[in-house]
């Protein structure tokens, strides 16, 4: 099936205020009569009538999608030219008339969105773009103290645009209730001399005694007790957020109970549909179906499968769609399975906003899909990764083992700052999903977005037309 690749038109670029490329002037020019194609938008004038199909407006000054609609309305100018700036208007009105697209569902209608796709990310700068292009950014808490998250929620409503956003956070229904120095003395000293001579075996120096990078937590910090998580959702509640997600299982009552007061909408990761029942059981709001292929923790049933067991196991619960989603495409299979919406994480990590570092940045643009690995290696939950030669030593005859959530993580913690700082790169790992193999550039986020939402209506429209075909 052939598809058609799609760009920011003229007519659009005029719409959002910008120069029209591909004409010969600027906005508030005339457009000659007779059928203009600018790429998607044929526009025509005849008579004083103009026809132009109707666009949707995604975000602010995002891009736009064609909903196939003709609209066609009489226009103040004489005969045989038109205003673009007229014609824009009058196209706009149509479109916020109409208040529904061909990817506005539900559960986008209830968070203010245009499109189904939320961005999984512990980068504040993919979380803006993406919620001012349509979508809904949502930030990983996980990894920042407090004081960091404050800021980093503070500089988001700052350039937002009061576009909608989320948070996601990590408490484990089951973990090692002490503190973090009786944590750190129950794991075991053999463990600790082995991750050792893994790290002398590559010449991986050992961290100053003064070091001290504003970016990673300490190892008593991935302890991920519930007063740590519960720091932050203190944090994350005082901003304008309109969605919370567990990472880990089913969040605390006292928590849901929390987010329905202050209107904000409560969801869950699973990766079974008994999980899923159980969430819907406690009152969340909507479920996330992770799939096998995703990246960070995941369970074994891929996402083709799991996607419409969960969809039929807690409707009318909305149910989004997690695990190999980079593209439009993809979206679209979400959609066709039942999902309310797409939850992608990998797809924004080789973007130009990822703040991923440079080394694992470009580990990942040159990985294949075949190039990861599920391991328990990285908190003692199975979690999906870019495989590396420190992933394959946790899988040698002679490692001691994985240790339960929060040990492995705390053991895991201090050589894996030290790999990042010296940039070991055969030791290099990064948490991502098989969909790693789609997403071979660096590209800024915007682009990915319009590229998704125009290929997730492409291939409606051609399963549309298989349809028309038939009858």
């Amino acid at each position: 099936m052939q598809l058609r690749r799609r760009k920011m038109c003229a007519f659009c670029a005029v719409r959002h205020g910008r120069d029209g490329a591909g004409l010969s002037g600027k906005e508030g020019e005339l457009l000659e009569d007779g059928a203009v194609h600018h790429l998607h938008h044929p526009i025509e004038v005849s008579d004083g009538l103009l026809s132009v199909r109707v666009t949707m407006r995604l975000g602010l000054g995002g891009p736009s999608v064609d909903t196939d609609r003709l609209c066609k309305s009489v226009v103040p100018q004489a005969s045989g030219s038109v205003d673009l700036t007229e014609a824009a208007t009058i196209v706009t009105q149509t479109v916020n008339d109409t208040s529904k697209g061909p990817m506005r569902t539900d559960f986008c209608k209830r968070l203010g969105i245009e499109v189904p796709i939320f961005a999984f990310t512990h980068c504040r700068d993919v979380v803006v773009e993406v919620s001012r292009a349509g979508g809904l950014g949502v930030l990983g808490a996980a990894g920042f103290r407090p004081e960091q998250l404050e800021k980093e929620l503070q500089w988001i409503d700052d350039h937002v645009d009061g576009r909608p956003y989320g948070v996601d956070v990590i408490m484990p229904i089951e973990y090692v209730d002490a503190d973090p120095k009786a944590l750190a003395q129950m794991i075991p000293e053999g463990h600790k001399e082995w991750l050792e001579s893994v790290m002398k075996r590559y010449e991986v120096p050992p961290l100053p005694e003064d070091y001290d990078d504003a970016r990673y937590i300490s190892a008593d910090e991935v302890s991920w007790r519930p007063e740590q998580s519960r720091a932050l959702l203190d944090v994350a509640f005082s901003h304008p957020i309109k969605m919370i997600v567990n990472a880990l299982g089913v969040p605390p009552k006292d928590l849901i109970d929390r987010a329905h007061e202050q209107g904000v909408l409560i969801g869950g990761l699973c990766g079974k549909p008994k999980h899923a029942i159980r969430q819907k059981e406690a009152g969340l709001d909507f479920v996330i179906a992770q799939g096998y292929e995703a990246g960070g923790h995941t369970g074994e049933i891929a996402s083709m499968v799991l996607t419409p067991q969960v969809v039929r196991a807690v409707a009318p619960l909305p149910v989004l769609s997690a695990g190999g989603i980079a593209t439009g495409q993809q979206v679209a299979a979400a959609l066709a399975l039942g999902a309310q919406g797409a939850w992608c994480g990998s797809v924004w990590l080789t973007t130009k906003e990822s703040d991923v570092d440079p080394l694992p940045k470009r580990k990942l643009i040159e990985a294949e899909s075949s190039d990861t690995v599920r391991t328990r290696m990285l908190s003692g939950k199975p979690a999906r990764m870019l495989r590396s030669e420190l992933t394959d030593a946790w899988e040698g005859p002679d490692c001691p083992g994985f240790l339960p959530m929060p040990l492995q993580g705390m053991l895991i913690h201090d050589a894996r700052v030290r790999v990042m700082k010296y940039e070991v790169e055969p030791l290099e790992f990064y948490p991502t999903g098989q969909v790693v193999g789609m997403v071979n550039e660096e590209r800024s986020v915007r682009d990915v977005m319009f590229e998704m939402i125009s290929d997730c209506v492409d291939t409606m429209e051609a399963l549309h037309g298989l349809l028309d075909q038939s009858q």
